[in-house]
């Protein structure tokens, strides 16, 4: 993203930002020259020299005697020039393109899952062998619209092991988390609507919101849970329609939901219209489990989501969601219309690498070596001056803050030219209030060279302040 350097400019990138994100559709009417000066706080003139270049570049028209109209046609969905303008280190969608470019040599403790070689590689193999021998139908066939019975069944037991009680006929299966989100915000929103999260809060919440163009409202995040003042004023100010959070291990924080936050977010949501989609991917890491906003509520206003792409494998993808049976069956309609069956190979490859003899052992391996690589990873970065903002009780996730006065999107950039790829906080905060702070990735920062060229690059960032 090109980032104005003139007031011109600048008049002319608020209203590129208005075409893009469809606030302007073809035919409508720009603000007039004076109300736009008023605005966007420059002189008449400014206005009318951005508004006759956008003309000249025939992104708007000029009606004489009645003003500036927006020219069509409708401009295609552009994520990225959409809301306010951001260093494309803390661009949530060029975030993601980096994580998951395969460029060799590159170490990504910025990103948000598992070395391959701690996944349960050897159970998606035996899964796939599995497969493999399983009937032409399993094989070649569409998946039913909720999805494959054995693996809804497990996940309904797996549910009731944190207190969710969700019988199969409420669980459906989706290709991924992320479809799982983005098929509730079909169901449930309508551009222009309000939906809160949590700031900070996962970066591609924000990219997925964009592309419903939905206003997004960021609350507060504390070691417990959500601010709930913040919350409360939130709820009054906005009226909003969801709420979408993490509340087994929250990323990027790594911190967990106390009771008490729960009950009081509940009790919020009850005097509102407002529903909950809480995020559970991270539920396999705990040692012990987190409360779950879904099992306090008994699924009746708060959706549960999930996958298995942290623990099993990233490439098999699928997902679920658990809610209320009447919006299941309007989720699988919605499912139908978007992606037909869907696929079940990946479902029974999921199902029989769940139900491995050795999937529990794996888990506990996992959780000793997370708990060590968190440890190492505070040690490394305790002589930097970088501090947890809090320790994590599971998980990889550790959300750092940098010493005072250095701006983690310019450490990202210098570690980036280095073979380092990090996380910059305000990739995940809505607000942009995260610029002192990076997220790293436990598993992904065993590689002393992480911490030579992060030295480095703060070393060179504090030169450039003083």
């Amino acid at each position: 993203m090109t980032f104005p350097t003139t007031r011109i400019e600048a008049v002319m990138a608020s209203v590129r930002a208005r075409l893009n994100d469809r606030s302007w559709l073809p035919g409508a009417r720009l603000p007039s020259v004076r109300a736009q000066a008023k605005t966007l706080q420059v002189s008449v003139s400014t206005v009318v020299e951005a508004y006759e270049r956008l003309a000249a570049e025939g992104l708007i028209q000029a009606r004489p005697g009645s003003g500036f109209y927006a020219a069509g046609p409708v401009a295609p969905l552009a994520l990225a020039e959409m809301g306010p303008p951001r260093d494309r280190q803390v661009d949530p969608l060029w975030l993601a393109r980096q994580s998951l470019d395969p460029e060799a040599g590159v170490l990504k403790p910025g990103s948000g899952w598992l070395p391959s070689d701690w996944m349960y590689v050897e159970g998606i193999r035996r899964g796939l062998r599995s497969a493999a021998r399983a009937s032409s139908t399993a094989l070649a066939d569409y998946a039913s619209p909720l999805g494959l019975p054995p693996l809804r069944q497990l996940l309904s037991r797996r549910l009731a092991g944190h207190a969710v009680e969700a019988v199969p006929e409420q669980i459906m299966l989706t290709e991924s988390g992320s479809h799982a989100v983005d098929l509730i915000c079909r169901f449930l929103l309508e551009p222009g609507d309000t939906v809160l999260i949590d700031d900070p809060c996962y970066f591609n919440f924000l990219a997925l919101l964009k592309a419903h163009r939905v206003q997004v409202v960021g609350v507060p995040y504390t070691p417990n849970g959500p601010d709930v003042e913040a919350f409360a004023a939130a709820l009054q100010a906005h009226a909003p329609r969801l709420y979408i959070t993490n509340s087994g291990i929250h990323n990027p924080t790594g911190a967990t939901l106390s009771p008490a936050t729960a009950h009081r977010l509940l009790s919020l949501a009850d005097s509102s219209d407002l529903i909950i989609v809480e995020d559970d991917l991270f539920a396999d890491f705990e040692h012990t489990p987190a409360p779950r906003l879904a099992a306090f509520d008994g699924l009746s206003r708060v959706i549960q989501v999930g996958s298995f792409s942290k623990t099993l494998s990233a490439s098999v993808r699928c997902g679920y969601i658990a809610a209320r049976r009447d919006w299941i069956y309007g989720l699988a309609d919605l499912k139908i219309a978007t992606s037909f069956g869907g696929g079940r190979l990946a479902a029974d490859i999921l199902h029989a690498a769940l139900t491995d003899s050795g999937y529990r052992r794996h888990l506990e391996n996992v959780r000793v070596r997370l708990t060590v690589a968190r440890e190492l990873t505070l040690a490394r970065l305790a002589p930097l001056g970088i501090t947890p903002w809090t320790v994590p009780q599971a998980g990889m996730l550790l959300w750092c803050r940098l010493p005072e006065g250095l701006d983690a999107a310019a450490i990202a950039r210098r570690c980036l030219a280095e073979g380092v790829m990090l996380a910059p906080g305000n990739a995940f905060s809505p607000s942009l209030r995260a610029a002192g702070f990076l997220r790293f990735n436990a598993a992904q920062a065993q590689d002393a060279r992480v911490f030579e060229v992060l030295a480095k690059a703060m070393t060179a960032s504090h030169a450039d302040a003083a």
